[in-house]
């Protein structure tokens, strides 16, 4: 049975490695009719309504310079803030988490967002990159930045306060997850998301596959 249209959900640069090798093989070929095992790759196949995308969340090892109370007035430029007692679980597109000296508050963008929230540069990941991370923080290249780390929405809110408290970070963002469509929509239109927006579940066991080696 064929499939329609597939979406890479993990592994996109092993596909991509891939299909850069079976490319150079079909050119140094000159038998190549399609069946040859460089032709295919083993993937696993779920359906959308299968799939469930968790938060992607952030800890940073320290607020570049600043205090608690002068970070928090850099984020009101661009951010309502409101303290809270409790863990604060994102509740919606645009609202984030933050803990920060012991304390919760929650975010909430003061910014327009687009309809359905699908354009990249709305996306919660990018508006926290944008307003917070790269400008207030001095967080550069997330996927090069020492000074960033992810924490997987699997792990809990817990997690983010257990690891600013351990003092190897200092504050901690939690986000809401992007949904499956906004990936889907995305993908359609040939844009990519930022570095660690998605944590998808099920996440497969880790193990090897391989062809018979003579």
């Amino acid at each position: 049975e064929k499939l329609g249209v597939i979406y890479i959900a993990d592994g996109h640069h092993r596909s991509a490695a891939a299909s850069r090798v079976a490319a150079e093989l079909k050119k140094t070929n000159t038998a190549h009719n399609g069946s040859e095992p460089y032709n295919s790759i083993l993937v696993v196949s779920f359906p959308e309504t299968e799939v469930q995308i968790l938060d992607y969340n952030r800890v940073v090892k320290d607020i570049n310079g600043l205090s608690a109370s002068m970070l928090l007035d850099r984020i009101e430029e661009y951010f309502e803030v409101f303290s809270s007692d409790l863990p604060a679980q994102p509740e919606s597109a645009g609202s984030f988490g933050m803990y920060l000296a012991g304390g919760w508050y929650i975010l909430r963008f003061k910014g327009d967002l687009v309809s359905n929230n699908t354009i990249k540069d709305d996306l919660d990941v990018s508006i926290l990159s944008d307003k917070i991370l790269a400008p207030v923080l001095g967080i550069g290249d997330p996927r090069t930045d020492p000074r960033i780390g992810f924490v997987g929405g699997i792990r809990g809110m817990a997690e983010l306060e257990r690891q600013v408290d351990s003092g190897d970070w200092e504050v901690a963002f939690a986000l809401f997850p992007i949904t499956v469509s906004q990936i889907m929509t995305l993908a359609d239109a040939q844009k990519t998301t930022p570095p660690k927006t998605t944590w998808f579940e099920p996440k497969l066991a880790d193990g090897l596959v391989s062809l018979v080696l003579d």
